[in-house]
């Protein structure tokens, strides 16, 4: 199978299960994680690989593949990868000789574990290492990891400890590539960073993204990574060895010191969204409104944002001209706003001091006299984010109790919020009860954001401007609704000034006021957004990027973060002076749980007296261990034999 590698004394078994190649790639020579590892791996002297196990319902189609490789000089390593080894067939159990009991692996027939004993040795019982792949371009090699793989994983995992590897592989093509583990959005055929986390959250594992197969991706990172588990297990088994060893021998001398487990460090919660009831309030509370509606007899109605209005309808868009009619190309939209709404002169209507600096609100008459009576209620269904349809329909019927009325109400709403050349129906709209708010049109609140578009001020910032919109600042922070509301001088200008806080940091802060989302680039950027947070108020955009700082750090392997220029001191100083509790106190146990990296570094001696004391009482491994252990060590040289003639 692989005789022409050299023999070892010791081996490390890995197995790697999923499917990493691009499911949209008609590419059917692509290169596979593991295979690209030996190949450009400085640790593999020589590889072999041969197919062990054929598919009987599918001829020529390899369910695993068996690698071969001698690595660290003279220690082999046994590769077994299975990209597709579950085929369908119902109504299977499968009785494994490492589970406690079988197994029920419905829709799926097992192969592999009714083969023999020696291969479900080697892919579960026998595993140092287990790897899972699945491209972020492949929706379905994910779903299959998750339901097939995982369930058997974890039932293994209950009896013993195997470090997991989840790597998602492949730069996502549907979208703007995004490598952000807090991002949240759908992006329909693609795998988002945050479902890998998870995933990675309910197996234990280290989470990997690989944008390609390249050098630095599969060398440097997953490498990094294997390599330090192949390491420890290396270390485990020589551990074990010496214990036989020694048992054997019944040597009663002095026992080697046990290294207990570094204290858990303390965990961060996340804070619930509250976008919509943000957007909610804004209307309730009837601030910075630009708009008014009134029925046919001039009689005011509701008031309402033009912003909030214009982010999920293109009839709001022709009547606020966002939009002209060669825009839309849509007669039905153009139709309906002709129908529906009239904006008025303002000499019909008494003079208003109400209103932004820009103006006063615009006055839209409202022709349809049903329409009126229930705009309050469509209003509100679409500042609560466009998805109770249900509950909009039983607020209508109460107000109308005409069935045709009611209908045809219904189908005027849905023209309001058709997307131009789609025909929307009742089922259309009720799919979108679980949608994110306000994205029943291609547009939203970020197609608003950083444009001059109904911009009501304009944020002077190192030299440039930035424009933004009273009523979505307001509602989303408590810090800017007392500056625009207040007695200050924000509420009557139009330019205002911004300090402290860098263009760029100031423009992401604002995209998650508008987004509800942010993604930052790197550690140093998430700690300026946490300033600007803290600055403003904004308590969620802290928790998130306290949270991807967290993340970021934990998946550094030991020897990039000795390497890295990155100040975890730094870091920690930041946080205690902006109010991060949470993040200053992970990032002291982080800094002991890592003492002996940590300590080697300059900036180690930057802690206070009282962040040293706590280092040094929580370290990592702790200074009577190692001094037991050098104890131990000079015991066990001292009964050695040396030689009479040397």
């Amino acid at each position: 199978m692989a005789g022409s590698l050299k023999p070892s004394l010791m081996s490390v078994h890995v197995v790697a299960f999923g499917n990493e190649r691009d499911g949209f790639s008609e590419d059917n020579q692509q290169s596979s994680l593991i295979w690209s590892y030996l190949g450009r791996s400085a640790l593999i002297s020589a590889t072999e690989s041969s197919l062990l196990l054929n598919s009987a319902n599918h001829v020529g189609n390899p369910v695993f593949t068996e690698y071969q490789a001698c690595v660290f000089g003279n220690v082999r390593l046994v590769v077994h990868d299975c990209p597709l080894w579950m085929k369908e067939d119902p109504s299977l159990k499968v009785s494994h000789p490492y589970m406690c009991s079988p197994v029920d692996f419905s829709g799926t027939r097992p192969d592999i574990f009714d083969s023999d004993w020696y291969t479900s040795q080697n892919l579960i019982g026998g595993a140092d290492i287990i790897v899972i792949k699945y491209s972020v371009n492949d929706k379905s090699s994910f779903q299959e990891v998750k339901d097939s793989y995982v369930p058997m994983i974890k039932r293994a995992l209950n009896h013993c400890s195997v470090p997991v590897i989840i790597s998602a592989v492949g730069a996502r093509k549907s979208e703007v590539p995004c490598t952000c583990p807090l991002c949240t959005s759908d992006r329909g055929s693609c795998v988002t960073a945050s479902e890998g986390i998870q995933l990675a959250k309910e197996l234990g594992a280290t989470y990997l993204e690989l944008h390609s197969l390249s050098d630095f991706y599969i060398g440097k990172y997953f490498g990094g990574v294997l390599e330090y588990f192949m390491i420890q297990s290396l270390n485990q088994k020589s551990s074990e060895k010496m214990k036989k060893r020694k048992k054997s021998h019944k040597c009663h001398g002095v026992k080697p010191p046990q290294l207990e487990q570094p204290e858990k460090m303390p965990i961060l919660k996340g804070e619930a969204s509250h976008y919509n009831s943000d957007l909610h309030n804004l209307l309730i509370c009837c601030q910075c409104v630009d708009v008014i509606f009134y029925s046919e007899d001039l009689k005011e109605v509701v008031e309402a944002h033009k912003i909030v209005l214009c982010s999920v309808s293109h009839v709001f868009m022709l009547l606020f001209n966002v939009k002209s009619p060669a825009d839309i190309q849509d007669s039905s939209i153009i139709r309906t706003a002709q129908t529906l709404f009239a904006v008025n002169s303002e000499a019909v209507f008494p003079v208003s001091n109400q209103g932004s600096p820009c103006g006063p609100p615009v006055r839209v008459i409202v022709k349809d006299s049903f329409f009126c009576f229930c705009l309050s209620d469509i209003l509100h269904f679409i500042y609560s984010g466009a998805f109770q349809w249900e509950l909009l329909e039983e607020d209508i019927k109460k107000k109308l109790k005409d069935p045709g009325e009611v209908e045809l109400m219904l189908e005027k709403v849905k023209c309001i919020l058709k997307t131009p050349g789609k025909v929307n129906s009742a089922k259309n709209c009720r799919s979108h009860q679980t949608a994110r708010p306000l994205q029943l049109c291609d547009t939203s609140l970020r197609l608003f954001f950083n444009t001059h578009v109904l911009a009501d001020v304009i944020f002077q910032i190192q030299g440039a401007t930035v424009p933004a919109h009273r009523a979505v600042l307001v509602a989303r922070c408590e810090v800017m609704a007392a500056m625009f509301n207040g007695s200050y001088i924000e509420a009557n200008s139009f330019l205002v000034p911004v300090y402290g806080v860098s263009k760029d940091t100031f423009l992401s802060f604002l995209e998650y006021l508008y987004t509800d989302s942010c993604c930052p680039a790197s550690i140093l950027q998430a700690m300026s957004l946490l300033i600007c947070a803290e600055m403003y108020q904004v308590s969620r955009l802290q928790h998130i990027c306290e949270l991807y700082i967290i993340t970021q750090l934990q998946s550094m392997p030991s020897r990039e973060l000795a390497s890295t220029s990155l100040s975890v001191v730094s870091l920690l100083r930041k946080a205690k002076f902006h109010n991060s509790d949470c993040l200053s106190t992970w990032l002291l146990h982080f800094i002991a749980t890592n003492y002996l990296i940590f300590s080697q570094k300059p900036e180690f001696q930057d802690l206070s007296a009282e962040e040293r004391n706590f280092v040094e009482m929580h370290r990592w491994p702790s200074s009577m261990y190692l001094k037991q252990l050098a104890d131990y060590r000079n015991y066990i040289n001292s009964q050695k034999c040396h030689c009479i003639v040397m």
